[in-house]
């Protein structure tokens, strides 16, 4: 796409800030880029980025994402970890203030989607009291992302009849203050995004609020990315799993009966059974029983 028809394709009507409400066109797009694999990025995204001056990058944002950024546009690195944030957010958003200012066409690039635990609400509202147009492009949530390349369908006839989405790492390292009972419906799924380092915490507090340790969960590394694993195990047997494993960050953990659907309908990713080293497990093995979790009644 040539350069005109790049700008062609992002000048479409934005509500504008001002006294009157006029429109103009966005000079900040918050932009989702999904969970890694480019081919599911939106073709509105695909357009902002090649038609940007500046692009605005989180660490969630794969290489291969990168890579599609035209060369001669100006990125900037803005990511955060958990407990490190490389730039704190009041000075993301004052950049993405002061480069629209200046007249560039910025992208906010995000991984997922921007308003689902992505701070992009934020960077909208910080944008919107300084009078500066923006637009929000969605992106495929890790949640959908993950599960999908996993083989796990986040709702199932007779297994799921509902999603919820929270998140396991909470601000200045709080405690998990969650709705637990809701968590443990065994009617459900839960997905926990940012959950690795507290998984022990969160086991716990869904086998006390009565959901059954043998619940089917998995845990999705590196989701839809070449290098994705979807560890196959039970709520009580997380967090050693996790451990034994290795599993690092970015993971999703996924808690229900779907979870075991990933058994006959993983079609992308690599597959680990795992179960808690123990001597009643041992002897199970020895006895030929399986240790795959199965899904609930």
């Amino acid at each position: 796409m040539g350069a005109s028809q790049a700008e062609k394709a992002t000048q479409r009507p934005i509500r504008g800030n001002g006294e009157h409400g006029e429109k103009t066109d966005a000079r900040v797009a918050i932009v989702g880029a999904g969970p890694g694999d480019p081919g599911l990025l939106t073709i509105r995204a695909l357009d902002l980025i090649r038609a940007a001056d500046t692009v605005v990058y989180d660490r969630l944002v794969s290489q291969e994402i990168l890579d599609l950024i035209p060369k001669g546009t100006t990125r900037l690195f803005a990511g955060k970890k958990s407990r490190k944030h490389f730039v704190k957010q009041e000075e993301i958003n004052a950049l993405l203030v002061d480069l629209a200012r200046s007249g560039q066409r910025v992208v906010r690039l995000k991984g997922g989607d921007p308003f689902i635990f992505g701070r992009g609400s934020e960077e909208a509202q910080q944008l919107a009291e300084d009078g500066i147009a923006f637009e929000i492009v969605p992106g495929v949530t890790a949640a959908t992302g993950c599960a999908a390349r996993a083989g796990i369908p986040l709702t199932h006839r007779g297994l799921s009849r509902s999603v919820t989405f929270v998140t396991g790492h909470l601000k200045n390292d709080g405690e998990l203050d969650l709705n637990w009972t809701a968590l443990a419906d065994p009617r459900g799924t839960a997905i926990i995004y940012m959950g690795l380092a507290n998984s022990g915490e969160i086991s716990r507090q869904l086998m006390a609020h009565g959901l059954p340790g043998e619940t089917p969960a998995a845990v999705i590394e590196k989701g839809t990315t070449p290098d994705q694993r979807t560890i196959l195990t039970s709520v009580r047997d997380m967090p050693d799993c996790i451990a034994r494993e290795g599993v690092g960050s970015p993971a999703l953990l996924v808690v229900g009966s779907v979870a075991a659907l990933a058994e006959t309908l993983n079609w992308a990713s690599a597959l680990v059974p795992c179960a808690a080293v123990t001597p009643a497990a041992d002897d199970r093995k020895a006895d030929g029983a399986a240790t795959r979790p199965k899904p609930a009644a």
